[in-house]
């Protein structure tokens, strides 16, 4: 096999196997792609796009919950049009911002040592939220109240910084705010999609006429591989922060993040 091609199988796997979970896949991405040496121009743009992979893997697993909910707008069910007032409202904030702070977020990309400081902070975020947390009183996305879902997605703004993890925001900003556990993390799945297909399309507008035919390819094989992966981790995920909570992520964040540092300073 040519040694870029598992390079970029390698990403692939780890994009897939890190979008759900919270402890950034970009901030993987970034650490991945240094050690391996996957720096070309194109680089930001892929870390961005093959996340659509994992995004096509949320429609496929929970592909009857939103076919239900398509159906439910159309018979104006209460329920339905709760969970798509409830997406677009977490989403709103990041869409906003995000178009601001596009190429300071583009920038920070380059930055691994951000990346390593942003797990280690984040995991003891969680380990302290885990701890802090009240007794959740919201046990599914359509019963989310309009201010927890707009709340949830002022806080999904805080992972444009690289290493913070969206879905790690997301999740705690939820159970922050009352929402259980499975509930936080399934709201976190299905407000990835509006949210990476911004930012994706976004990216691809701004970069997309530069890039030549390899890094299409290069896209292409990274998007499969996600998308495989992610459709088995979804599942995994969930059954295991229904067990264990979310501390286990917490603790490979801060043992992560800290090799990563001393590597980088090392250097």
């Amino acid at each position: 096999m040519d040694a870029s091609l598992l390079v970029i199988i390698l990403l692939g796997i780890v994009e897939g196997l890190t979008e759900f979970i919270p402890v950034s896949s970009t901030g993987h991405l970034i650490l991945a792609g240094e050690l391996l040496g996957f720096n070309s121009e194109a680089a930001g743009t892929f870390e961005i796009v093959i996340q659509l992979g994992a995004i096509l893997a949320v429609i496929v697993a929970y592909h009857r919950r939103f076919t239900d909910v398509m159906v439910g707008l159309s018979r104006r069910d209460t329920g339905a049009i709760a969970f798509t007032r409830n997406i677009i409202l977490g989403f709103l904030p990041s869409m906003v911002i995000g178009f601001f702070v596009y190429d300071l977020v583009k920038a920070m990309l380059d930055a691994p040592i951000l990346v390593a400081v942003a797990l280690i902070v984040g995991g003891i975020a969680i380990l302290v939220i885990e701890r802090m947390v009240k007794t959740p009183h919201v046990e599914s996305v359509e019963a989310m109240g309009w201010k927890t879902a707009l709340g949830v997605g002022m806080v999904q703004c805080l992972s444009m910084i690289p290493g913070v993890s969206r879905s790690g925001a997301t999740i705690m900003g939820a159970l922050s705010l009352g929402v259980e556990r499975k509930t936080a993390a399934e709201y976190s799945f299905f407000l990835a999609v509006p949210t990476m297909l911004a930012a994706s399309g976004y990216d691809l507008y701004k970069n997309g006429g530069g890039l030549d035919s390899s890094a299409w390819i290069t896209i292409a094989v990274g998007f499969v591989v996600s998308f495989v992966v992610a459709l088995v981790v979804i599942r995994w995920f969930v059954g295991i922060v229904s067990r264990y909570g979310f501390a286990p992520f917490a603790w490979y964040r801060i043992a992560a993040g800290s090799i990563a540092l001393v590597w980088l300073l090392a250097r």
